[in-house]
């Protein structure tokens, strides 16, 4: 029986074993009409599930390596069928090409996702009720998106049911739809005084007045919290208290119990950005909206955690905000795309959204290894699943300062100053995402920003 070798890449299995086909027919080691060992065989040799199996099978059929017969089984085909060269998509230029590596973007490592979702293309252009999701939706989606939601949001709040689920078009809008139906105009809003650039971003566009709450190494500090509600009276606190971006801080669950209280004693509303939730592997903390549930909209997406390209964020509110939530969806893009919805809705029910998930983790925690090895003198804060590092530069840099050599030098981080919620701080850090080039890239680019920091006096000549 035919059995594939493979290991440890950072692909899905199923990509790996038609990966594994692929070469085993190049190399002759499989005929022209072999026939394959059947779902169940291969399922048992390896350990995995039928479905894994067949996804395999039908991604080696789309490369049109094997033929599927109804009855009898799988087999090779005489000749391996080639995509034409009119349909081939020039790609953007490289890393190599352009001799700049970009270390400033957070995103998902693509390596294999082309493939996965080539074909899950494929299979939701051949599905039968296609048709039924092509028409304008309800407000907050289809129930069977909302439902594909809620099984999302439940690997982080068991008890979220999908009547209170809000499909936005990815985390940024629901961020713009959080805040534009819990706060008005010229309102006090609260986030860490170093947050994620788009919630200032939108902020400031929607005529809010944000504040930055101090932060410490365990992320947002309950004493300043409280100062801040005496002082400004704010209507809403956004809150990133996992893989906090850019700072990298997990909040222990005391102080989340504490800011959850907090809110409670000022009635100020949280909006629990969750979006790096799903990097904490070790699962000892419930998300902060689980403290103060009546007054939380929690918030996650896709995007970051399986391709930037899949644009469905999930709203998981109480029952007397959706109104003014889904109102607000309508009012910015009438609906996120059903298409999408649906794309993202069977990658949830069929497993593979969590596969894809320990993919990324994985790879994330190879990354951060890297990333130890080379600038573990400095003072840096990681964890180990994350997709970023925070790093506190030496005297007498400043995060401009070496911002700019380092792009200078081929490698692009984010100053620190690009977090500040307000202008009125100073910071000597820098955000360092590690997902986006291949290792041996993020391992030339690591070397060269260690390289510039050990140098005596690094200056750009103009």
């Amino acid at each position: 029986m035919w059995v594939p070798q493979y290991s440890g890449q950072a692909q899905p299995v199923y990509l790996m074993i038609a990966d594994a086909l692929e070469r085993d027919i190049l190399a002759a080691r499989l005929e022209p009409g072999d026939r394959l060992p059947t779902l169940k065989e291969l399922a048992e040799t390896l350990k995995v599930t039928p479905g894994t199996i067949g996804r395999a099978y039908d991604e080696a059929g789309k490369r049109g390596l094997v033929v599927g017969e109804v009855g009898r089984g799988t087999f090779v085909l005489h000749k391996r069928v080639t995509q034409p060269a009119s349909q081939v998509l020039k790609s953007p230029a490289s890393k190599a090409e352009t001799g700049h590596i970009d270390l400033s973007i957070i995103k998902p490592n693509d390596s294999g996702m082309t493939e996965w979702l080539r074909g899950s293309i494929v299979e939701l252009a051949q599905s039968p009720g296609l048709g039924r999701i092509l028409d304008y939706t309800t407000d907050g989606g289809h129930a069977v998106h909302k439902e594909a939601g809620a099984a999302w949001v439940q690997r982080s709040l068991p008890q979220a049911s999908w009547q209170q689920i809000v499909i936005t078009a990815g985390a940024q809008h629901g961020l713009l739809v959080a805040i534009s139906s819990l706060s008005q105009a010229n309102q006090v809003i609260l986030c860490e005084e170093y947050c994620y650039p788009g919630i200032i971003s939108l902020a400031h566009s929607l005529g809010r007045r944000l504040k930055g709450v101090q932060v410490d190494e365990f992320g947002l500090v309950p004493e300043s919290l409280r100062q801040m509600c005496i002082e400004h009276r704010p209507a809403l606190l956004i809150c990133v208290t996992t893989h906090q971006n850019p700072t990298n801080s997990i909040m222990p669950a005391e102080r989340r119990a504490e800011i959850a209280q907090i809110a409670r004693e000022f009635d100020l509303f949280i909006i629990d950005d969750d979006i790096y939730g799903f990097l904490e592997t070790r699962n000892v903390h419930q998300p902060l909206s689980a403290y103060a549930p009546e007054r939380s909209v929690y918030l996650t997406s896709l995007s970051k955690s399986i391709l930037p390209a899949l644009r469905i964020g999930y709203l998981y509110a109480p029952a007397e905000t959706l109104s003014r939530l889904s109102s607000m969806v309508r009012s910015s893009v009438w609906m996120p795309s059903p298409l999408m919805a649906q794309l993202a809705s069977n990658l949830i029910n069929s497993g593979m959204g969590a596969e894809l998930v320990k993919v990324q983790q994985d790879e994330a925690a190879q990354r951060q290894q890297m990333a130890l090895e080379i600038l573990g003198g400095y003072d840096i804060r990681s964890q180990p699943n994350s997709f970023h590092i925070w790093l506190e530069l030496p005297q007498p840099w400043t995060s401009d300062e070496f911002a700019n050599l380092a792009r200078a030098n081929g490698v692009t981080v984010v100053s620190g100053s690009q977090f500040l919620a307000q202008r009125t701080g100073s910071t000597r850090g820098v955000r360092i995402a590690l997902m986006t080039p291949t290792r041996e890239e993020l391992a030339f680019a690591l070397t060269k920003l260690a390289s510039l920091l050990a140098a005596p006096e690094p200056r750009l000549f103009y």
